[in-house]
């Protein structure tokens, strides 16, 4: 029996342009399904989409569902417009975790590939914000046997609810040379030790994991993530002088001043007569501006680590929110330096579940309580570095200023002589 195709005359609009349009994927996955036959889960999922366009209303509703053993890892949908389109009346999504850095092979997207068009409707959307890999559109029968498939041989579900999220690293050192430490063994050190928190919601809301090799920050760990891993370096900038002048022989000494030397945010650069560079180390805040735009001259210096921020967000019960400056920096080298990097995460989400409201993010618990307190909490000495700006009140007493600065660096000499 041949099945009708939903006129979309509103959705056609959408493929007009000269972008790449979801709709003509979804058409794609409904008409060309290998036997001849339409795809009829995508025929009525183009259906309750046309029909929520002509009415302006959404018609997904959610639910409870899982598979064994589990607690989150899958988006429930159901159709309240089922009687009109059966077929879509259930459209789950599973999220599923990626390989730190996102590195596959073509083999492992095969063979997901090939699990989700027997399971599900064939839809999938790599990776958004959340890190996973999005599966979207599989009935409650169907979300067991898919999951049973893919977990055999080696994937597992991400997280969804108020519960630790899927971690997101950059690629990291093995693509990038401004790479300032171990992305992949940092993402990993963090996952498989909060797999049971991935997988059983039992948090005041979700927390999330990003690493980032550089200051660069292409995982958008600072604003978006709770617990952020940047990679940085605190010896001097290495300077190539020869590429330097090379540089400027390319583009010309108005161009370096422009373009390099009066967008350093801190005036730490100036230009030499002889078109070397002169780099006030002391002032860099290793914003990476310089290094993007002169990548042959100047690198990370040798002294690498990593700085962590804690509580970065999107507007919730409060507006946006970057990370602070717990640890500013942090050497990642033995297995010492990363068991101490998951024992502050476990302090700061075991200090978070008690203390945190419901749906309430760590960084919006940290501003309702004040960092003196959260730090406190969780055991982390106060620092400067943790300073988003100085005072802006002029009304402040500086009696004592320096006898109080000096205690605190002699603090942090003996820190780390014993």
């Amino acid at each position: 029996m041949a099945i009708d195709k939903h006129q979309t005359p509103m959705l056609d609009q959408l493929e007009d342009g000269p972008w790449p349009s979801f709709i003509s994927g979804i058409k794609r996955l409904r008409d060309e399904h290998g036997d001849g036959r339409i795809n009829e889960v995508n025929n009525d999922l183009l259906g309750q989409l046309e029909h929520s366009y002509e009415t302006r209303k959404g018609y997904w509703k959610g639910g409870t569902v899982s598979v064994y053993g589990y607690g989150g890892g899958i988006i429930p949908r159901f159709s309240e417009v089922s009687q009109a389109f059966p077929k879509s009346k259930e459209f789950h999504t599973l999220r599923v975790q990626p390989p730190a850095g996102n590195h596959y092979t073509t083999g492992m997207l095969r063979q997901l590939a090939d699990s989700w068009e027997k399971h599900g409707s064939g839809l999938v959307t790599f990776h958004g914000q959340t890190g996973n890999i999005m599966f979207i559109g599989a009935d409650t029968k169907a979300t067991q046997h898919f999951f049973d498939e893919i977990n055999d041989y080696g994937w597992d579900l991400g997280g969804a609810g108020p519960c630790v999220r899927t971690a997101m690293s950059c690629v990291g050192a093995a693509r990038c040379e401004m790479s300032c430490t171990n992305e992949l063994k940092a993402h990993r050190k963090l996952v498989n030790n909060f797999t049971d928190d991935v997988h059983r919601p039992a948090l005041p809301y979700k927390f999330k994991f990003k690493v980032s090799g550089c200051a660069n920050d292409c995982q958008n760990a600072i604003e978006r993530s709770d617990f952020a891993v940047l990679g940085t370096w605190r010896d001097d900038m290495k300077v190539d002088q020869e590429e330097v002048k090379a540089y400027v022989k390319a583009k010309g000494r108005q161009y370096i001043i422009d373009n390099v030397i009066t967008r350093c945010p801190t005036q730490a650069l100036s230009l030499n007569d002889d078109d070397t560079l002169n780099v006030n180390n002391r002032d860099c805040v290793r914003c990476m501006h310089c290094l993007n735009v002169m990548p042959k001259a100047l690198h990370p210096g040798d002294d690498k680590g990593v700085t962590i921020l804690i509580g970065g967000k999107r507007t919730l019960k409060i507006g946006d929110l970057m990370g602070t400056v717990i640890v500013p920096f942090k050497k990642l080298e033995t297995e010492e330096d990363y068991e101490e990097m998951v024992e502050l995460a476990e302090n700061i989400i075991d200090f978070w579940a008690e203390n945190g409201l419901e749906h309430e993010r760590c960084g919006e618990m940290i501003e309702r309580i004040g960092l003196a307190n959260f730090l406190d909490g969780v055991g982390v000495d106060a620092d400067p570095n943790m300073l988003a700006h100085p005072r802006e009140s002029s009304y402040v007493r500086l009696d004592g200023w320096d006898e109080a600065a000096e205690e605190w660096f002699e603090k942090q000499a003996e820190k780390a002589a014993g």
